[in-house]
């Protein structure tokens, strides 16, 4: 995640952690997507083709994850924020359980 967008929306009170500051950059998506379930976080990614595969094979396995959104690079740092805070406010940590929200249905 882009550090303008990770100060972005630590000044409107989200608390977010980078990969590097979990330091989870080596790990797989897999890894990356287990810590998350583990600290009770959602996942931020780019990588829509690889997340949205792990989390169709974590579903018929029965296997929990915290949630992921799904972004794409083309969309401005304000762009990616407002989008991800509609999010936050719309949907509960329970509401986010097991599921994908991509960023490009969060427009206006």
């Amino acid at each position: 995640m882009d550090s303008d967008l990770i100060t972005a929306l630590r000044l409107r009170n989200v608390n977010v952690v980078s990969t590097g500051e979990a330091q989870m950059l080596s790990r797989s998506d897999e890894e990356q997507l287990q810590w998350a379930y583990d600290h009770q976080r959602v996942i931020y990614s780019f990588n829509a083709r690889d997340f949205y595969r792990i989390h169709t094979n974590f579903i018929e396995k029965k296997q929990e994850h915290s949630g992921i959104i799904l972004g794409f690079q083309n969309y401005s740092i304000g762009e990616q924020m407002r989008r991800i805070l509609r999010i936050i406010a719309t949907k509960s940590a329970e509401d986010m359980k097991n599921q994908v929200e991509f960023l490009s249905a969060w427009g206006e």
